[in-house]
């Protein structure tokens, strides 16, 4: 008789633990609270409009999206690399030269970072792709701010480019997060791409389920486990319909549930939050952007305005654009969202002072209170192993490895491992 695993949480690491637990041969149930599966990595569709929960894209050069992903089959839409760095006034761009030879001028004319901070960029570059993936994680640590000033950046760089850009990746403007995470992205930037998918971000949970169920596990969506009891030679997970006894259960839930679900005091149950809203706005108002993102240097609300329908026509009807802008912190959390929208037209007609934008239309606020946990330097020798949910019970999540997509299936991945290693 195969042995029984219960997965409960169908974000990227439950639905990758149960491809790979299916894989090796158990017999797997996956259990989603929710009535569709991806966690944080959700999609919704209004009137025309594609709309991610956040502001999220996909980096494809992480090792475990190449693994765990067709990423032809996610028809992906990529972002031009680089941004645009605004201002009062001013808007420049500046991006890699060797990730984008026709903006190579562009970058070299900006005045908002100094050549010397250019020339130490494409060092940095160089140095990076020396190293791999894993070694970026156990090197010593520092916050990026201190790690960025000992290789002689300017604050002017650190502050025009680095703080907003990174405040869209960390969520930590102060750049006060580990600098691993600012390698590794960085890296993984150099590397390969940022995208969407033509379908929007929940393409990605959708792709990984459908393996799931192609390799044999069953996912019950709509179903919560309240539940979980460790005995000596089985655990028993309870539901809002069902109550099983099963050989293991792998907690592939959100940082704070695992930590309620298990006792595992070593699960990061502090988190950062942000703000996204979507705007529709007339497509004869379009940015001159192109496929990047504009940065704030002039201020921090919003961090960032992003063209989404630019990047990906799918997203939006063809007689308007979609954007998004991103807003940090608690003080973001608790604003309303006429305010917001107000900020960001205000923020967007200081950039074009030649431009109105009274035609932009909020479409939806999204407000996540915790989006990642909170990544101080040195947290991750802190964090718990996949097998540190005590008996018979094994975690997967971004907060066993770091937080982001690479870190969540990553876990997924090594918590399965850890099962079927585990007979």
């Amino acid at each position: 008789m195969s042995r029984s695993v219960v997965v409960i949480g169908g974000g990227l690491a439950g639905l990758v633990a149960a491809r790979h637990l299916a894989d090796g041969g158990v017999a797997v149930t996956l259990y989603e609270a929710d009535e569709t599966v991806g966690g944080r990595v959700t999609t919704h569709t209004e009137g025309g409009y594609t709309l991610d929960r956040g502001f999220q894209v996909l980096f494809t050069a992480y090792p475990a999206v190449q693994r765990e992903l067709d990423l032809a089959a996610l028809d992906l839409r990529r972002f031009s690399p680089g941004a645009t760095i605004a201002r009062p006034g001013s808007r420049s761009v500046l991006a890699d030269p060797l990730g984008d030879p026709s903006a190579a001028l562009a970058s070299l004319l900006t005045t908002e970072v100094t050549t010397t901070d250019k020339l130490r960029t494409l060092a940095l570059r160089q140095d990076l792709s020396t190293r791999t993936y894993d070694d970026l994680l156990q090197r010593p640590d520092t916050s990026i701010r201190g790690w960025l000033r000992e290789w002689g950046f300017s604050e002017q760089y650190i502050n025009n480019f680095i703080a907003p850009f990174y405040g869209g990746i960390t969520l930590d403007r102060s750049l006060s997060t580990s600098k691993r995470v600012f390698e590794y992205t960085f890296k993984s930037l150099s590397d390969g791409d940022s995208a969407v998918p033509a379908d929007g971000m929940a393409a990605i949970p959708r792709q990984l389920a459908a393996a799931a169920a192609d390799a044999g596990a069953t996912i019950q969506t709509d179903e919560a486990v309240t539940e979980l009891r460790q005995k000596r030679r089985h655990a028993v997970v309870v539901t809002d319909n069902d109550r099983r006894a099963v050989d293991a259960v792998v907690v592939a839930t959100g940082p704070r549930q695992a930590a309620r679900l298990t006792d595992c005091a070593a699960i990061p149950t502090d988190g950062v939050g942000c703000v996204t809203q979507h705007y529709r706005l007339p497509a004869a108002d379009g940015l001159d952007t192109g496929r990047r993102l504009l940065l704030n240097a002039g201020g921090s609300a919003p961090n960032t305005v992003v063209p989404m329908s630019t990047v990906a026509p799918e997203y939006a009807p063809d007689d308007t654009l979609l954007l998004n802008a991103t807003f940090l912190g608690d003080d973001a959390i608790d604003t309303d969202s006429q305010q917001l929208a107000a900020k960001t037209r205000k923020t967007l007609s200081a950039w074009y002072p030649e431009r109105q934008f009274d035609g932009l239309e909020p479409l939806r606020t999204d407000r996540i209170p915790f989006a990642q946990f909170a990544q101080p330097p040195g947290v991750h020798e802190s964090l718990p192993a996949v097998r540190d949910g005590g008996r018979r019970t094994y975690l997967a999540g971004e907060y066993t490895e770091w937080s982001a997509i690479q870190g969540a299936m990553k876990s997924g991945r090594e918590a399965a491992r850890a099962v079927l290693d585990d007979r």
